[in-house]
């Protein structure tokens, strides 16, 4: 096993000996600056290869402060005003954070801006509104008593998100703000790419350049109290300017209104079905986005140096999963590790020679302070991390914030040595290579490939009560004996299914990216889908899959001859709902642990009895044992020959169906737990009909799982939990063996 390498250790000034001593505590091999800190002489003289934070457009008032019509842009909907009269005033700026934003008056408001009435949905005559500059307002005539009206306006973004992020919570006091600046316009753009130039003179030192990231941030606004208001780790609003709005007009044949970025209000985030202007946008960003970015790659390349992205912050137009990712000569990503399902979104990415992770806690004071304990969060990171990096491995891995600040925490100290000498012995083991998985799993959504491991979220790893019943399939999926793909309607519109995918799952709310939308009004996908199942296919539908917001045909889900099970939106209660009895014992749920009263009180309250009516549904008490998340109301059998493994409450929370050869499974919801990971690789075995495959090198106990490596003949088994745990593990032979393991633990065999 190797005590060194692998990790990046970052340091700052003043504090040489402590980096030194951590360094070789921590087996470091490279060494790097945060955000507002720098590397002294000393620790650049320790022989480590040594990575700079490279901020390409911030950090440079002195030539932005010149050109301040040439920082990044935004639309911003302002909030409805009710007119009362026939003349309203929209104030611009309430509810925004006035040392971030600041209204664009240079650019003609009358070309650029948009005053929409929002009972109507019809946007104002330019003629009928009048800006008043000295307070920001808006003057509309000829308004309609009682309707609402908003106005969407350009504004000129003058303190960079991230910058101010990390400036409020370090209290960074009098420190300058970084004004963001906009490589569309020429002159800024000559002026990033000459500093970049002197820069790389300047810096020999470096091996490395990491960049934090490109050009545009992603949709990051605050209110007037410094509290986030706007937050879509894949937003495009802030890449807007006239002139390359101007620019999309030439090249696309069409204008974009205000009203394409604001979305009403959505911002488009990505859980919206995305639209034609969407997409066209971020094609026409990509383009020139990528195009710079292959210029900064080269830059680094003549210097001598590595070119590294940072996954977050001002990543938007890179889409490391969107075609031709490949071909910008960049060296590596870096990313933030947040949870199993973001390892794999830094992990799988293609087209660099390596990946790494950076790793929670960041050492900053939110997390540092006295009488916290930080090796809690170190150790669940670590836990959610690794199950991934099994299946997809990370070729390095690191922290970042200030150093000063860990060294203080002995515990914390001791907890990242454990960490970075079991990572490198996963490494050494494995040699890099990803553990087995036995059957290939397609996640089916608008986005597809492009948006790889980033389904179903909002923030970066940040839990939502909406989204956690959805993103659990992919923090499941994560560390799971499965190859995992990304396939959109597109693509089985375009292709069909490929031959060798196993299962395909289709998850999330009704009208969401994730369910599809309109698309699923084209005959092609549905019979598309039907015969693969038919024909031996599995599919799996979360929450409401396959479903259109508009009753159509009599059914709510298009997919619920395949699934066994719809949802009564209200338009038949005429028509009686037969349920059929519950099966409690299944493949499925042979790892379900129902308690005993619990299933006496469930047997007493009539569950062995179908219930029928208008409505009908399973009775008085659950019988447990599964946590559904968010509950999908009024789901029923669409016939008596449909399999229901639950169904409490008047709904089905999981019912299996066949159809044909293959087999469809419903499912309401599936949060992340130890429990639902097994429940659903349960459920993929047995859809596929793979369930003589799945006894091999399966854990006993679902908080302990098992990864095996035929080409580095070992297998390991792994404790996701602060507590020890006990399992069996049963090999192809049909013996058992046995593991006690410790918190955390991981234990190697050879096969």
């Amino acid at each position: 096993m190797t005590s060194t390498g692998r990790f990046t250790l970052p340091s700052e000034e003043n504090f040489a000996e402590k980096t030194k001593e951590l360094a070789e505590l921590w087996g470091a091999d490279a060494i790097r600056n945060s955000d507002g800190t720098h590397l002294d002489e000393s620790v650049l003289a320790l022989g480590k290869k040594i990575y700079s934070a490279y901020f390409p457009t911030r950090a440079h008032n002195e030539w932005i402060t010149l050109h301040m019509d040439e920082t990044p842009q935004v639309y911003l909907l302002t909030g409805r005003v009710l007119a009362e009269a026939d003349i309203v005033d929209v104030p611009l700026m309430d509810g925004f954070f006035e040392e971030q934003l600041k209204p664009n008056r240079d650019a003609d408001p009358h070309k650029y801006w948009e005053v929409v009435d929002r009972t109507t949905n019809e946007v104002v005559d330019a003629s009928l509104w009048t800006l008043d500059e000295d307070t920001d307002t808006v003057h509309v005539s000829g308004a309609t008593p009682m309707h609402e009206y908003t106005v969407s306006f350009l504004a000129y973004i003058i303190w960079d998100p991230v910058e101010m992020y990390n400036h409020l919570t370090n209290g960074w006091g009098d420190k300058e703000h970084e004004i963001p600046f906009d490589i569309y316009h020429p002159a800024t753009r000559k002026f990033v790419f000459d500093t970049f130039e002197q820069w790389l003179k300047d810096n020999p030192q470096v091996d490395v350049v990491r960049f934090t990231t490109f050009f545009y941030q992603f949709t990051l606004l605050f209110d007037q109290k410094q509290r986030e208001k706007v937050v879509d780790w894949f937003g495009c609003a802030c890449t807007v300017s006239p002139a390359a709005l101007d620019d999309f007009e030439k090249e696309y044949g069409y204008r974009l209104r205000p009203e394409d970025f604001v979305d009403g209000g959505a911002y488009n985030s990505a859980w919206r079905v995305p639209r034609k202007a969407q997409r066209d946008w971020i094609d026409f960003l990509s383009g020139f986005v990528r195009t710079n970015v292959k210029k900064l790659a080269d830059m680094s390349h003549e210097a001598g140096k590595e070119a590294m992205m940072f996954l977050g912050d001002q990543w938007i137009g890179t889409e490391p999963y969107k075609d031709g990712f490949e071909d910008l000569g960049l060296d590596a990503v870096v990313g933030s590790i947040g949870d199993g399902t973001t390892t794999r979104m830094i992990a799988d990415i293609p087209g660099v020679k390596y990946t790494e992770g950076r790793f929670l806690p960041y050492f900053f004071p939110d997390t540092f302070y006295e009488g916290n304990d930080p090796s809690i969060e170190a150790w669940d990171n670590w836990r959610k991390a690794r199950r991934a990096i099994l299946r997809s491995p990370i070729a390095r891995m690191g922290y970042g914030g200030y150093l000063s600040l860990a060294a203080k925490f002995p515990k914390f100290v001791d907890t990242v040595t454990h960490i970075a000498d079991e990572f490198r012995d996963i490494h050494d083991r494995t040699g890099g290579v990803a553990a087995e998985g036995e059957l290939n799993v397609a996640i089916l959504n608008s986005w597809g490939k492009m948006r790889s491991w980033m389904a179903f979220t909002v923030a970066h790893a940040l839990p939502n009560k909406q989204t956690y019943s959805y993103y659990g399939i992919l923090e499941s999926l994560s560390g799971m004996r499965v190859n995992v793909r990304f396939i959109s309607f597109d693509d089985v519109l375009e292709h069909g299914v490929a031959d060798d995918i196993d299962v395909i799952i289709n998850g999330g709310p009704v009208d969401t990216a994730f369910t599809g939308g309109d698309v699923w009004k084209n005959p092609k996908l549905t019979e598309t889908l039907r015969a693969w199942v038919r024909g031996g296919g599995a599919f799996v539908g979360v929450g409401e899959p396959s479903s259109l917001a508009r009753f159509q045909a009599g059914r709510f889900f298009q997919l619920a001859d395949v699934l066994g099970v719809d949802e009564e939106r209200y338009q038949t209660l005429s028509v009686d709902k037969y349920f059929p009895t519950v099966t409690p014992e299944h493949f499925i749920t042979a790892d379900v642990h129902v308690d005993p009263s619990a299933r006496e009180a469930w047997e007493k309250a009539g569950y062995r009895i179908p219930l029928s009516g208008c409505g009908g549904g399973q009775g008085i008490k659950p019988l447990g044992g599964i946590d559904f998340g968010e509950p999908i109301a009024n789901t029923f059998p669409v016939n008596e020959d449909v399999t229901l493994l639950r169904a409490d409450g008047g709904q089905v929370q999981l019912a299996v169906n066949e159809y044909g050869k293959g087999r469809g499974v419903y499912v309401s919801g599936l949060p992340y737990s130890a429990a639902n990971a097994r429940l659903l690789e349960r459920i993929l075995f047995w859809a596929s009909h793979n369930e003589d495959k799945y006894t091999a090198y399966s854990s006993t106990n679902p908080e302990c799982e098992v990864a095996v490596f035929p080409d580095a003949g070992q297998y390991c088994v792994i404790n996701n939990t602060d507590r020890p745990q006990s399992t069996d593990v049963a090999l192809p032979d049909g013996s058992i063996e046995h593991f006690d393991l410790d918190q955390s633990a991981i234990a190697w065999r050879n096969l």
